[in-house]
């Protein structure tokens, strides 16, 4: 395995220089491919192509972007390779300037820059797609061994199943408490047969999820280590804000250091801002998409085109919450009869076949449209894209005291819980992302989980 990853890190390697080279070959050939230069003009770009190139590649070397981190989304990846591209261009034009080559072009500088970066992360972001296919079908997959059947625990464990693509297996857990299974993973064991365990199960990689028990810990890293295993440990209070959180060093000593984030109000503008430009934007390109759902809903059934119900929104104010209707006319006095036949635990009430759904209601729900009029909420100012779902008022006056910081924010038409399995979700677990979101709020996240909610809704699961 070594072995492999040297060669996979010597390929990426060349296929870097490959892109540099190409890149910077057709920006000359498109700004300069009819024009005679003389030799000394030519050994000017050369010269300074070569020095772009290698402190380039050094940089992205530097930047760990040889090697394969299933761990870094795409956009981490992007960001990583436009650091890159951006300090070596800066150094570059620093090259330029110091040896007054005033002969090379600005515009060709620009464009070769854009050209490098769009480039580099085009094919980084092809082979991360091919390396994620071929760990969903079984390829470098490992199996962990999780300390401690806790929340940390479980939290870990619903993660390697909602992220396929990194080809991690949580076989079990060890734990010194609990017995039987969590979640459908086993309790292999108390945390002393950790030895046992990792030989029986071909146990790649152990995760401490209990980092509050120092001694305990040391004890595990310390066998994990002399098993040749790689150990990893949560970081304690994962759920407050990540932005609030740094890693800093006192001499050799690291230290995760917890602070008051500023700028609340800042980030708190901006957010509204983006729900108000993205939803102006969405409103104008899909108004035929609107006219054609009314015309689809009035052709089915009798009944108004949009359905509006009382929900609960930040602080508890109540406010009118606007969907295209999927259900026949009066649909709401037939709810009290279904409510035995609900499917989700808690005090929220969904039918996987409910019997009020139209057909165009069917196939509205599936794929979300019926939820389109929600953006004139986030224009109100009742709701943002992105935020923990609204309940109706009677639903909301149930939810446990626990799930109340759930209404600090204003509800969102999408949220974390959304992109994790929707209805599919037990309640216990909806209200945890929930309260996670609001906890971990960013510009960044919100962001994110706008991007990771469109290929939820294309597949159209757990949407009812």
């Amino acid at each position: 395995m070594h072995k492999l990853n040297k060669r996979v890190r010597i390929a990426y390697f060349f296929v870097d220089i490959a892109f540099i080279i190409i890149s910077f070959y057709e920006v000359f050939k498109l700004n300069f491919g009819l024009i005679q230069f003389n030799p000394e003009d030519i050994k000017l770009y050369l010269s300074v192509y070569f020095f772009w190139g290698v402190v380039l590649v050094f940089l992205l070397h530097n930047a760990y972007l040889h090697h394969t981190n299933r761990y870094l989304s795409v956009s981490g990846e992007w960001l990583k390779v436009g650091r890159c591209v951006l300090l070596a261009s800066i150094l570059t034009a620093l090259f330029i300037f110091v040896l007054k080559l005033d002969i090379f072009s600005r515009a060709v500088f620009i464009e070769s820059s854009f050209a490098l970066l769009l480039s580099l992360s085009a094919w980084r972001t092809i082979k991360r797609l091919c390396v994620r296919y071929l760990i969903r079908k079984g390829y470098a997959n490992y199996n962990i061994l999780i300390i401690g059947a806790g929340n940390a625990g479980l939290a870990l464990a619903d993660e390697t199943k909602a992220f396929p693509y990194l080809g991690i297996k949580a076989v079990g857990f060890l734990d010194d408490v609990r017995v039987g299974e969590r979640n459908g993973i086993k309790i292999l064991g108390k945390i002393n047969d950790i030895e046992q365990v990792v030989k029986n199960y071909f146990i790649d990689e152990i995760y401490v999820t209990i980092p509050s028990e120092r001694r305990i810990s040391g004890e595990i890293i310390q066998k994990g280590t002399k098993l040749g295993k790689t150990v990893r440990v949560a970081a304690e209070h994962f759920g407050l804000p990540y932005s609030q959180v740094r890693l800093n060093y006192i001499g050799a000593i690291p230290l995760l250091t917890y602070f008051e984030e500023s700028g609340y109000r800042t980030r708190n503008m901006v957010k509204r801002l983006l729900d108000i430009f993205i939803s102006v934007s969405i409103l104008v390109l899909f108004l035929p998409l609107f006219v054609l759902i009314a015309c689809l809903i009035k052709i089915e059934s009798y009944g108004p085109v949009f359905y509006i119900s009382k929900r609960s929104g930040r602080k508890g104010v109540i406010f009118d919450f606007y969907k295209f209707r999927s259900m026949i006319k009066g649909a709401d006095s037939h709810k009290e009869s279904l409510k035995s036949k609900s499917e989700v635990e808690g005090p929220i009430f969904k039918i996987r076949n409910d019997p009020r759904l139209t057909k165009a209601g069917r196939f509205l729900r599936k794929y979300s449209l019926d939820e389109l009029p929600q953006l004139i909420n986030v224009l109100k100012g009742d709701m943002s894209l992105v935020g923990p779902r609204p309940f109706p008022v009677e639903e909301s006056n149930n939810i446990e005291y626990k799930h109340i910081p759930r209404l600090n924010i204003r509800p969102g038409i999408t949220g974390l819980a959304q992109i994790k399995g929707r209805s599919d979700l037990k309640f216990s677990q909806w209200m945890r992302w929930d309260i996670w979101y609001v906890k971990n709020w960013s510009l960044g996240l919100d962001i994110k989980i706008l991007f990771w909610t469109i290929p939820v809704v294309f597949k159209g699961k757990g949407a009812y």
